[in-house]
């Protein structure tokens, strides 16, 4: 188990924002920050410039639950294509397969759903993969396994249905399958919460 997992509940009291927009959220019945004097110093703290762009990082980052070393190389990545950073860096995180898995309903958070790709219950174009970070391409299926649609998690999630998928993805909630059309833009994402991508790539362009 990570580090973040560990401290998930922490997160969103930490940034001020119910981050993943769900009603167990640690930030709906304690909106504070952490820490002894985190009820003391909510609301009094003035950011900088710095400040502003340091929390838009730690805030996208916290959502697709990824640490700095990862984040970091994917904002490289993104700096180096052709096009607008922000608008590559969005794209980037929404084609880890993690993402993808958690955005076609098969799992309920971004946790569980890393948990799934690295248990190996997740099928890309019929093979086995792994590793949450793995890049989806256009027009790639994305499916459970055959006997992991069994397992109590899945089930209970296809159930709930608590998000709809965007429309860069098309899901076949019967078979637990989904196929990732297109790249989307950062309008088409269903950010919970306001993202700044844009000042993410004002604090790593210092």
């Amino acid at each position: 188990m990570t580090k973040i997992v560990k401290s998930k509940s922490k997160i969103s009291r930490r940034l001020g924002v119910s981050l993943w927009g769900r009603g167990k959220d640690a930030f709906n019945s304690r909106n504070n920050p952490p820490g002894q004097h985190g009820a003391a110093a909510a609301g009094r703290k003035k950011h900088s410039n710095f400040g502003i762009q340091l929390r838009a990082k730690q805030q996208l980052k916290g959502y697709y639950n990824m640490s700095e070393k990862q984040f970091h190389r994917t904002y490289f990545e993104a700096a180096r294509r052709r096009g607008d950073t922000s608008e590559n860096l969005v794209g980037l995180l929404e084609r880890r397969l993690d993402t993808v898995v958690y955005r076609a309903n098969f799992a309920p958070t971004i946790f569980s759903a890393r948990q799934l790709v690295s248990h190996k219950h997740i099928l890309v174009n019929g093979k086995k993969v792994n590793i949450a970070s793995y890049q989806v391409n256009d027009n790639d299926v994305i499916e459970i396994k055959e006997k992991s649609k069994q397992m109590p998690l899945v089930i209970e999630t296809a159930q709930k249905a608590e998000r709809e998928a965007p429309g860069y993805l098309t899901v076949d909630a019967g078979n637990f399958k989904a196929t990732f059309v297109r790249q989307p833009q950062y309008t088409d994402i269903p950010y919970p919460v306001k993202m700044e991508p844009n000042l993410v790539v004002e604090f790593y362009s210092r």
